[in-house]
């Protein structure tokens, strides 16, 4: 009996994703399939032993370009690896494993831990994490995780608003000018 593949589903070159296992709801990912492994932004990263198992502490921020909130995790060391930049730096870091929620679908992934603060995202998603699941399309974004809900500026606002009353025909009425 032939086994149906299931079609792949389409994601962008940056999506939302959730780590539930970091306590992280939600983090702006860069889906790059030139890096091999994921890679996260993480700082005061300090190892330990518990129970005789190789563990680290770290912090990260998941918010772009923002100091806070900070979110403080731990988690299990399956490997320590040196890993080559884009720059072309050689850099050893610790990898860790730990569940990824994109869309509904929820999967285990290994990352590094290392200093992502200058970069533009916090979060690069490799090509171990998406193969045989997706399809990734480089001119899409958020294909799977859905847009930010942006907050609105108070032109925003008035533009929305005129938007919605050219639709429902309604017309706010201008006062009328009186004769001097």
């Amino acid at each position: 009996m032939k086994r149906v593949k299931r079609p792949k589903a389409v994601i962008g070159w940056r999506e939302w994703v959730g780590l539930p296992g970091l306590g992280v709801d939600r983090i702006k990912a860069k889906i790059d399939t030139g890096a091999r492994t994921s890679a996260i932004h993480a700082f005061k990263i300090r190892p330990f032993d518990r129970d005789g198992e190789r563990c680290v502490s770290f912090s990260l921020h998941p918010v772009q370009r923002r100091g806070t909130p900070v979110v403080d995790c731990e988690a299990r060391v399956v490997d320590e690896r040196t890993v080559t930049s884009s720059n072309g730096e050689r850099e050893q870091r610790y990898v860790i494993e730990t569940q990824i929620k994109l869309g509904e679908e929820s999967w285990p992934i290994e990352m590094t831990l290392t200093n992502r603060d200058e970069m533009g995202f916090r979060m690069l998603l490799g090509r171990r994490a998406v193969r045989r699941r997706f399809v990734v399309d480089p001119g899409g974004s958020f294909k799977l995780s859905g847009k930010p809900k942006a907050k609105l500026s108070g032109k925003s606002k008035k533009k929305l608003k005129a938007k919605a009353s050219e639709k429902t025909g309604r017309k706010k009425l201008k006062p009328k000018a009186r004769p001097a």
